[in-house]
């Protein structure tokens, strides 16, 4: 319906715009030739065919050689074209009106349906491209499921066997005191087994208090709280500080320091520089055989940069849990099950060295020892800084 209403509403403009030029093209007179007029009247057609199709062109073609023959050819005024080369021209003209408009209509078409085409494939790119974000959203919603699952397993094995050690120390001394109490004890105890007890229910509650301070660190880097107080300092002096409070745990290890002489003094947070250099000793005594070295080196590296490493002579980490390592709950030995061996800690230690050093501007990776055995760690610090109180972001 709406086709029809356009058809009709483009053969009235085609009779409206043949007649007005023909009135216009009249009043000049003799002053107008034969041919400019015929390539007005095609102009009109090409136009109206691009404006309102092929039927209208027709339409306007035929108005055009009919005016053109009775008010321009001579005999002016009548139908009769009495030169043959006239003949020629009328219907070189009327042909020429018919071909321009057809091919101008399909012209049109085409764009048209170029358009409609255009139009389908956004649509259908939109559709897809909301698939995808649906099906991206369902899997990164069932892969935070899977790390929500994963991260909870950890938390709470590592809240649950403190306190079930705990719990079962102070249950067992309970019950021999409110044994010895009533006359009838059930447990029996001798000093050595109370001491060691108690020895356990304080190793437990430091290394509960441990897990749920490294909790509160990371939570702190993660939200931007957590303040970095930066002065000058030595290597030397941030070394030796983490050496002396691993000692408990390095005293079965040979420990080699190797520090660059001439190192430049650095603009740092030294307890928080001195937590990573700990934090990594700390592995690597634990994931490294008793008797072997643990080796810790500074040294110059790249413009404005020192390099740190500490490198153990344990089985290594494998090359794809290298990144991994410094995921948040992530061990190596549980997750990535690469031995048997299963030492203590919560994960979270090399998750926190990483903060530290990357608000640092710093980088921290890992890399095999040497000859391929056991693990390096290197974390770079820059030398100056102009800020004073950086916050990790």
């Amino acid at each position: 319906m709406l086709k029809s209403h356009k058809e009709l509403l483009g053969y009235g403009v085609a009779v409206v715009v043949i007649c007005a030029a023909t009135i216009v093209l009249r009043s000049f007179g003799d002053h107008v030739n034969a041919t400019t007029v015929a390539l007005t009247f095609l102009l009109l057609v090409l136009f109206l065919a691009t404006a309102w199709g092929p039927k209208p062109a027709v339409l306007a073609s035929v108005l055009a050689a009919t005016s053109f023959n009775y008010f321009f050819l001579p005999p002016v005024g009548t139908f009769t074209i009495s030169d043959p080369h006239n003949w020629v021209a009328i219907i070189a003209f009327l042909l020429t009106a018919v071909t321009v408009g057809q091919l101008s209509a399909r012209a049109k078409q085409r764009t048209e349906e170029a358009e409609v085409g255009k139009r389908q494939i956004e649509r259908l790119y939109e559709e897809l491209r909301e698939a995808f974000e649906r099906a991206s959203h369902a899997e990164a919603l069932r892969q935070s499921e899977k790390l929500k699952s994963a991260l909870l397993d950890a938390v709470t094995h590592d809240l649950r066997t403190p306190l079930t050690s705990i719990k079962a120390s102070i249950t067992t001394l309970l019950d021999e005191v409110r044994g010895r109490t009533d006359g009838n004890p059930m447990v029996a105890l001798d000093e050595e087994s109370k001491l060691e007890m108690m020895e356990v229910i304080d190793e437990e509650s430091d290394r509960l208090n441990r897990f749920i301070g490294g909790l509160i660190e990371l939570a702190r880097i993660e939200a931007g709280e957590m303040h970095l107080r930066r002065r000058w300092g030595t290597v030397d002096e941030i070394t030796s500080a983490a050496l002396q409070r691993a000692e408990p745990v390095t005293r079965g290890h040979d420990i080699e320091v190797n520090i660059e002489a001439d190192l430049p003094v650095v603009r740092v947070d030294e307890r928080a520089v001195s937590e990573v250099v700990y934090t990594l000793v700390d592995n690597a005594a634990k994931y490294s055989p008793k008797g072997t070295s643990i080796r810790v080196t500074a040294q110059r590296y790249d413009e404005g940069m020192i390099k740190i490493t500490v490198e153990d002579r344990g089985e290594g980490i494998a090359i794809d849990l290298r990144e991994r390592v410094f995921d948040k709950f992530f061990r190596a030995t549980r997750d990535g099950d690469i031995s048997t061996h299963r030492p203590s800690g919560t994960g979270m230690g090399l998750a926190i060295a990483k903060g530290i050093v990357e608000a640092h501007k710093g980088e921290i990776w890992i890399e095999s020892g040497t000859g391929g055995k056991g693990a390096r760690v290197v974390f770079t610090l820059p030398i100056e800084d102009e800020d004073d109180d950086i916050r990790i972001p």
